[in-house]
């Protein structure tokens, strides 16, 4: 094969190598951003009368109803190394006394499970604050009297009637 053949056929391999990686270049450009969203902390899981509920099977958020910094924080990191999922903490919309646990269904036995981890902790009805959810899975918002979980450690609850409660995916 003369030299001139190699090259023009070694210019014409390489010009299609350069549309072949344009076509894949501008396929890449041109499809949209991936959804970063991140996966649900948690879904709806029913469990049956008579099933036991587990920590780690619960979502909890913490909020601060008092004038301590940090609070919410600091008790959501204590009920985590217990086995709780953690899910949301922020500043409460209102001031409250002792532990609140903000839910529908105060026999839920996921409210039960988190509301058995403190002293005195009382069962208010509601979730939401003007239409919205306060947090994910169940709701606690300490106030000024909070001072610490109990010492004692409940590790389950059993479910007294079929009840549905926000639980971490493959729980």
């Amino acid at each position: 094969m003369r030299d001139g053949v190699k090259s023009a056929l070694t210019l014409l391999v390489l010009c299609l190598l350069m549309v072949a990686a344009g076509a894949w270049g501008w396929q890449a450009l041109t499809q949209p951003l991936p959804d970063n969203e991140p996966p649900p902390l948690c879904s709806d899981t029913t469990v049956a009368a008579g099933e036991d509920v587990f920590r780690d099977q619960v979502a909890v958020s913490v909020f601060n109803g008092s004038s301590r910094s940090g609070l919410a924080g600091a008790t959501l990191e204590l009920l985590e190394e217990r086995g709780f999922v953690g899910a949301d903490t922020g500043n409460a919309p209102r001031p409250v006394k002792g532990v609140q646990i903000w839910a529908a269904d105060p026999q839920n036995p996921a409210v039960r499970l988190v509301q058995r981890q403190f002293r005195k902790a009382r069962v208010v009805p509601g979730t939401e604050v003007d239409g919205e959810a306060l947090g994910r899975g169940v709701v606690v918002v300490l106030g000024e009297s909070f001072t610490s979980l109990r010492d004692r450690e409940v590790e389950s609850v059993t479910a007294e009637v079929e009840a549905t409660f926000c639980s971490p995916p493959g729980s």
